[in-house]
């Protein structure tokens, strides 16, 4: 792979970010402004229902995950868990299965109208799409952010359904985490810090 200069590498994930395709659960495309205002005011919604966010993705969006918890916790007066508890990850890894590490902790923490936020660079991690289905199945409203292949499973499962084009984990991270700021500083925007 040849070198690049700050300007390809930045180039590339602004060129991810503006091909963002933004979808429904029925695969119906939408404007990306048009989603993000619909992903602040499913989070609104949790928020005034004192319900709970669920964050959770492998490796790089697994600390993107943690970050935005925390962000949403602290700055956003609200609830807000991801599933990176170490003690939680392996337990069920290794007593129960791999593809189970996000889904059980939100068969026994969500309720229904409670939000989760799947991050996957591939969009088919086994154990992200089984949480989907398990969030699905529990009245939990979805959101997935995912990059790769453009007709990866996760992709087809969240209520919104956010896809940059970018085949690098690196700019596909990078892309993730601006749109993960993005959300929340919209919805900060919007309601301060969630007092109101």
């Amino acid at each position: 792979m040849k070198s690049e200069s700050w300007d390809e590498y930045v180039d590339a994930i602004a060129t991810g970010l503006r091909g963002l395709e933004a979808t429904d659960r029925s695969g119906a495309s939408l404007p990306a402004r048009e989603a993000v205002t619909q992903w602040v005011t499913l989070t609104r919604e949790v928020h005034d229902r004192d319900g709970q966010l669920f964050l959770f993705g492998n490796g790089g969006s697994a600390a993107m995950a943690a970050h935005m918890a925390t962000d949403a916790c602290k700055n956003g007066n609200m609830r807000a868990l991801a599933f990176s508890d170490s003690a939680m990850l392996t337990a069920t890894s290794n007593d129960l299965s791999f593809d189970q590490t996000f889904s059980l902790p939100l068969e026994r923490l969500a309720r229904k109208g409670d939000l989760a936020i799947a991050i996957s660079s591939s969009g088919n991690s086994p154990n992200v799409v089984r949480a989907l289905e398990a969030a699905e199945k529990l009245g939990v409203n979805s959101v997935t952010l995912t990059a790769k292949a453009v007709g990866n499973r996760a992709r087809t499962l969240g209520r919104l359904n956010f896809y940059v084009p970018l085949r690098r984990y690196g700019w596909a991270e990078s892309a993730h985490q601006i749109l993960l700021h993005y959300w929340f500083d919209e919805y900060l925007n919007r309601y301060g810090n969630g007092a109101m």
